[in-house]
């Protein structure tokens, strides 16, 4: 007996702790909650703006396959508070907030697409990218991830300390992009991408209303009107069939999922394990999956592949599961197809030869071209240490003041000298090159008439390079 006591006061006990960690009734502020998701409903004027805004960003980025684009606009997207008025209205048997709900999130559902529609219209980049396709086959998972996101969201907004969850939830259930994608089904007239696209947004959404709508009634948010049992019973069986009419589509898809995944692993298998034959190879394979008939296309080059061999595929594909004969089958029927050319080895053995040939001929191509480039380099190069060099040699061979003494000794018109380095650029050869000249720079006495400064300025240059050893040398009058 005393056992038994110490169990149920464990039992108890454990009761408490799992209550006071996981309870979400503590902290929670009905009156603020719901005023806060009625604010959020309406689609007018700054709302519908940073909408349309949104919408543009969601849909460049999936245009440029850019994740961090669409998380970015999915953060500014409003579309939020209409799908959780719809959760907060069945709650409460709010008609009037139900209305005013599916009303905005109509005209937020139009905006989008009208958007959407108009950018992909316009824009030059056709290309379909890897987040824009994900976007067109729903799933079951994403029935999970928005009735996840939609207890998230509701928990985290019916708390007194408003938390920042609402975007993350956003981001989760991943709202905006599909509406983009079923913009981009219009505007290309797909179709089956519009309508893959819109069905996910819609799974998304009245999952969000389904988890609000719960965690409503689990807090036991106040009615509005109050219903009879007979008018209530009737509520729940609509809203119970069309929540299994939403679901099962997407299970189905879900399904097919799952089989084209495990087709795609076996036949992967099969081709690896049985497709190999000594004196033939298999330069491409192809594998295309149907719930009907899945095709794996074999294309090999070198020995014909006999029909005793292609039997011989088509008998194996059994063991893999790959057709109906056995109760853990993949798939009802699947067919293997041997695609190969008698001369096709001669054609391949040209096409090599070819592709080699051009091969060659570009890295030469490139060979040259480098080599050019580091040529022209070099000489650059060359011609500025050269001038460099020129430039420290003559600064340190020039003894100034023994060549003020023997200048004005031998030409006793100067007044002063000075020495420079003065670059000049030349063409040889249709080659720019970049010459250093040693200049001096002569001043005459204010007497002396400009043709004797003349001559003067001859008899120095003469003089000069004789005096250095260096025919460049050139003298100025200044």
């Amino acid at each position: 007996m005393k056992k038994k006591n110490e169990l149920q006061y464990l039992v108890i006990a454990a009761r408490r702790f799992l209550r006071s960690i996981l309870s979400i009734t503590d902290g929670t502020d009905i009156d603020s909650t719901i005023a806060g998701i009625k604010r959020d409903i309406s689609f007018r004027g700054p709302t519908a703006w940073i909408l349309i805004f949104s919408i543009f960003i969601a849909s460049i980025g999936l245009n440029v396959n850019s994740t961090a684009v669409i998380i970015g606009a999915m953060l500014i997207s409003p579309l939020m508070g209409p799908i959780l008025g719809i959760g907060l209205s069945i709650g409460t048997n709010d008609f009037e907030t139900l209305i005013r709900s599916l009303k905005n999130l109509g005209i937020a559902v139009s905006i989008a697409l009208i958007t959407s529609t108009l950018y992909f219209l316009v824009t030059p980049l056709n290309i379909e990218q890897s987040e824009l396709l994900a976007r067109t086959k729903p799933t079951i998972l994403d029935v999970m991830v928005a009735l996840l996101g939609g207890f998230a969201g509701i928990v985290a907004g019916s708390r007194k300390e408003k938390t920042n969850v609402i975007p993350g939830v956003a981001i989760a259930t991943a709202l905006m992009p599909p509406l983009c994608t079923a913009g981009y089904g219009l505007a290309t007239f797909k179709m089956h991408y519009f309508l893959g696209a819109f069905y996910l947004f819609f799974i998304n959404s009245v999952f969000i209303s389904l988890a609000t709508f719960l965690v409503v009634k689990y807090l036991k948010f106040p009615l509005v009107n109050y219903l009879n049992p007979l008018k209530a019973k009737r509520y729940q069986i609509i809203v119970t069939a069309f929540i299994i009419v939403t679901i099962i589509p997407s299970g189905i898809i879900f399904y097919n999922v799952i089989q084209e995944t495990r087709f795609s692993i076996a036949a992967e298998n099969f081709v690896n394990d049985k497709a190999s034959f000594s004196g033939s190879e298999l330069i491409n394979k192809k594998i295309t999956y149907s719930d009907t008939l899945s095709t794996i296309d074999l294309y090999y080059i070198g020995e014909e592949i006999s029909e005793e061999k292609e039997m011989f595929l088509q008998d194996m594909l059994t063991t893999y599961g790959l057709n109906g004969k056995k109760t853990f089958a993949i798939t009802k029927k699947t067919r293997v197809r041997v695609h190969q050319n008698k001369n096709n080895e001669a054609d391949f053995e040209q096409r090599m030869t070819d592709m080699n040939n051009d091969l060659r001929l570009k890295i030469l191509e490139d060979i040259y071209t480098k080599n050019e480039q580091i040529i022209n380099d070099k000489e650059l190069k060359i011609q500025l240490l050269e001038a460099e060099i020129m430039r420290l040699s003559v600064q340190d061979t020039i003894p100034f003041k023994q060549i003020n003494s023997e200048l004005k000794f031998h030409f006793d018109n100067i007044e002063k000298f000075a020495f420079a380095n003065i670059r000049q650029l030349k063409v040889i050869n249709d080659t720019m090159r970049i010459d250093t000249i040693p200049t001096f720079l002569v001043n005459y006495k204010s007497e002396i008439r400009p043709q004797i400064a003349a001559d003067e300025n001859q008899k120095i240059n003469e003089w000069l390079r004789i005096r250095f050893n260096n025919p460049k040398i050139s003298v100025i009058n200044y």
